[in-house]
């Protein structure tokens, strides 16, 4: 009994944390509840969503999409978000960024959404040398981008201005395996424009 009000009152931090930024409703308890399951195993299938909410998982998948809180394993050419294949069937996989994970983990016990220590804890993990400067580069990476995209020569200059010149190559791949942002390799035209690689940002870990 004492485990399961444990639990209780777990679920209850989480949903409260991403009501935060999803608002409050069904809909944010239902994917709290698949979040808290896919936070440890790494991914959630279709079938296991429809067991953990009792309903149709459609729903809370396209909002878990929209958000990029889970994404779809199949792909239609890349890893990137936006080749993601998200089909709403039996037998399909979904798995929640690494950044996701650690923010849900947070949540759970504490109720609340806190991407500036979670980005902290994870880029330790990835025992990166400037993991103390990461959540400054993030901040400012978010500040400049529109529309939640931004070119590969902003990420530069703002890599040079927080002291990481040397590092740009390899930061922009900590950033994606991060789950912070990803190539967003169908933007031609906007490519053409900046003449630069375009990457989109995770809206759920917008510091």
């Amino acid at each position: 009994m004492e485990n399961r009000q444990s639990s209780r009152r777990s679920y209850d931090r989480l949903e409260k944390a991403v009501s935060g930024i999803l608002g409050t409703g069904e809909i944010t308890k239902k994917l709290s509840q698949v979040l808290a399951y896919a936070a440890v195993k790494g991914s959630v299938s279709y079938q296991e969503i429809k067991e953990i909410i009792k309903d149709d998982p459609e729903d809370v998948l396209l909002l878990a999409e929209k958000w990029r809180l889970l994404l779809a394993v199949r792909t239609t050419k890349s890893s990137a978000w936006e080749d993601r294949l998200l089909l709403l069937k039996d037998g399909e996989i979904y798995e929640i960024p690494n950044l996701i994970r650690y923010l849900v983990k947070h949540a759970l016990d504490t109720g609340i959404w806190d991407p500036e220590n979670t980005i902290i804890e994870l880029f330790k993990e990835f025992e990166d040398p400037d993991w103390e400067k990461i959540t400054g580069l993030v901040r400012s990476i978010v500040e400049k981008a529109t529309d939640y995209k931004i070119n590969s020569n902003q990420i530069k200059k703002i890599c040079i201005q927080s002291g990481l010149s040397n590092r740009v190559d390899g930061l922009i791949a900590e950033l994606k395996a991060a789950g912070i942002m990803s190539p967003k390799l169908g933007s031609i035209p906007d490519v053409l424009g900046a003449q630069s690689p375009i990457y989109e940002l995770n809206p759920s870990v917008i510091i």
